[in-house]
């Protein structure tokens, strides 16, 4: 183990990565996820086990496993140590490895980090106290207001926020827009709002709506939101149906349908599709009316825009909203108004197989990848994922080790876990030395053009 290897796993999601880990902890198995982060360096594990055992109290043990990472000096693995004595209640103790002396109490950036473990560990005061010198800084306003949610601070946070919010108010009286303060006034409605203070936190962000000339979109819809919010939506319907449709009509008809005005929801949207045929007015009607279990009204919603490019497509977010329900996946997918992905037909192909594996079609599902192998890098690991979405998990594993490659490892673990192989599973799993040799020479063997981006897809 050394703080290379552990920055790679961090930066990568290496190692056994946090799905999997999470895995083996739903399956009771934290002491397998200790073991692995003592005897294989697996950051994730180590994480992961130091926050379940200070769940529990058991400090001391929390400590055992993260002193061989802190022993590399990663920084990471410093500040997890601090956290536990943190929360163990030896304060001073914590301070020290985070180092905070004067030149570290300069620079915002380790300040916010520091103030971030206080709070989550009940320090809010000595949080608030280290960000106090930092406050000119926008990022450090914002997480000012974050750590302190829910912690009994908000008058403090008004008090230390007011002259921001009054030097961005001076500017806008100038005719300027002041980027330096611009997030203060909404920092400071979302804190006199959370304080029970709604009607000042409207007060406070329509007084910088009204100006309209200096105003971000960012701020109207924080305004739409906070309206909402509070069933404003009277004030609401103005705005939302007028020249920031764009901006506030999701908020507003999600406002309606919050409030049992599902029908009227829906023809504002169409009303607005009417008007202006933009991709997001149909891509929220089309989402809406999917949640109601209206399958057919949400493919014609959506279909002028299966064929869009790349975000504007609108087929790919229905598919994700159908991933646990294959049949109708399928009649989306066989639905005659439904075109190929524009530009990534091979995603159709996926789509329909594991659908189909879902529902128990195993062999129709592995008929669709061999009928269709060229856009998968390996189509055997695929047809083992296929066996194991329908329950066939000894033929997955069986498919998987026969292949014993580092990605067919890496697929194993997940269906030797849920076979209740969760040793085994970590076992043969590819260590981070194997995990950054393949990626090592998976990148030499792509080649590049002079621009150092992939001549072949994935670009």
């Amino acid at each position: 183990m050394n703080a290379d290897d552990l920055s790679w796993q961090a930066g990568t999601y290496g190692g056994l990565a946090p799905l999997k880990v999470t895995l083996l902890l739903e399956h009771g198995h934290l002491d397998l996820v200790m073991r692995a982060a003592q005897e294989r360096g697996e950051w994730f594990c180590a994480e992961r086990a130091v926050r379940e055992l200070c769940r529990s109290g058991e400090f001391g043990r929390a400590l055992e496993v993260m002193e061989p990472f802190v022993a590399t000096g990663w920084r990471a693995a410093l500040w997890a140590k601090a956290e536990i004595l943190l929360r163990a209640g030896r304060m001073d103790e914590a301070l020290d490895p985070l180092r905070l002396d004067e030149e570290s109490r300069a620079s915002p950036g380790v300040c916010r980090a520091v103030a971030g473990l206080l709070a989550r560990t009940g320090h809010v005061d000595e949080a608030v106290d280290l960000l106090v010198p930092h406050m000119g800084e926008s990022r450090t306003r914002t997480v000012l207001v974050e750590i302190t949610e829910d912690k009994g601070r908000d008058g403090r946070v008004l008090e230390l926020l007011a002259p921001h919010a009054e030097t961005a108010r001076r500017a806008l009286d100038e005719g300027r827009w002041d980027d330096s303060r611009s997030d203060a006034l909404e920092l400071q409605a979302q804190v006199w709002e959370r304080a029970g203070h709604a009607g000042e936190a409207i007060r406070v962000l329509g007084e910088v709506v009204a100006r309209r000339r200096f105003l971000p979109e960012d701020t109207l819809t924080a305004y739409a939101e906070l309206l909402a919010r509070h069933g404003r939506l009277d004030e609401l319907r103005e705005p939302a149906t007028g020249k920031d449709a764009r901006a506030l009509l999701a908020v507003y008809a999600g406002a309606l349908r919050d409030h049992g005005r599902g029908q009227e929801a829906e023809r504002v949207m169409r009303e607005a599709i009417a008007a202006d045929d933009w991709v997001g007015h149909r891509s929220w009607l089309s989402t809406a009316l999917l949640r109601d279990g209206r399958l057919d009204d949400a493919i014609a919603v959506a279909e002028p825009g299966f064929s869009w490019y790349d975000c504007s497509n609108l087929l790919a977010p229905l598919v994700l909203s159908l991933h646990d329900r294959p049949a109708e996946l399928l009649r989306l997918l066989d639905h005659p108004l439904t075109v190929p992905h524009h530009g990534h037909e091979e995603f159709r192909h996926e789509w329909r197989a594991f659908a189909l594996a879902q529902l128990g079609r195993v062999e129709e599902a592995l008929a669709v990848i061999e009928a269709h192998p060229d856009p998968w890098a390996d189509p055997r690991i695929v047809g083992a994922g296929l066996l194991s979405a329908a329950g066939h998990l000894a033929e997955a594993a069986a498919a998987l080790r026969d292949l014993g490659t580092v990605e067919a490892r890496q697929n194993l673990f997940e269906v030797l876990v849920r076979q209740g192989r969760a040793a085994e599973a970590i076992t043969l799993h590819p260590t981070v030395a194997e995990q950054r040799a393949a990626a090592r020479a998976k990148t030499a063997s792509v080649p590049l053009r002079e621009d150092g981006y992939s001549v072949e897809p994935p670009f």
